[in-house]
């Protein structure tokens, strides 16, 4: 269940002039002042994941350019995940140290994590960093654009919190 909190605005703004996203320098801060697990992280991830899948599925119509950033954000939590899932220390310290993700850091997750999974994972990034570049910053891509990805984004999605729930009901 995802519940609201209110941050206010000028802490977001403060937050994205730094070059931060907001939510996971939330997630990241919360990690350390009270010692959250990895597990709870992965949870956390994925209930962002999902929330951002809805959002952009239901805007795909009205407003593409919002859809194809909700979808991207979908695939990115889902791919930090992963990072945490497998334990990639050296990719979640460089993240660590700088206090935010790349888009370097996260492709190294799916490269190293696509040879685990499969090329499933490489073609379903790929359809998201389209969307996040082509739909969202360059607005170049229209409803039926959007539509054509979401499929890969959906897979990301419930693939990687199918196998992130697995290993959470074995523990």
């Amino acid at each position: 269940m995802t519940e609201e909190v209110v941050i206010p605005s000028i802490i977001v703004e403060e937050l994205k002039k730094k070059g931060l996203n907001p939510e996971d320098a939330i997630l990241n801060a919360l990690m350390k002042v009270i010692n959250l697990d990895p597990s709870t992280m992965m949870e956390a991830r994925m209930e962002l994941a999902i929330k951002y899948l809805n959002e952009g599925r239901e805007l795909i119509d009205r407003d593409p350019v919002q859809a194809s950033e909700k979808l991207y954000k979908a695939a990115e939590e889902s791919v930090k995940a992963l990072a945490q899932y497998y334990d990639l220390k050296n990719i979640l310290s460089r993240v660590s140290e700088r206090g935010r993700w790349t888009v370097t850091e996260l492709e190294k997750v799916v490269e190293t994590v696509s040879e685990k999974l499969g090329d499933w994972l490489v073609r379903s990034w790929d359809a998201a960093n389209y969307l996040h570049v082509w739909g969202f910053h360059e607005t170049k891509l229209d409803p039926e654009a959007v539509r054509i990805r979401y499929p890969y984004i959906e897979r990301i999605v419930n693939e990687i919190n199918r196998v992130i729930k697995t290993r959470l009901e074995q523990t």
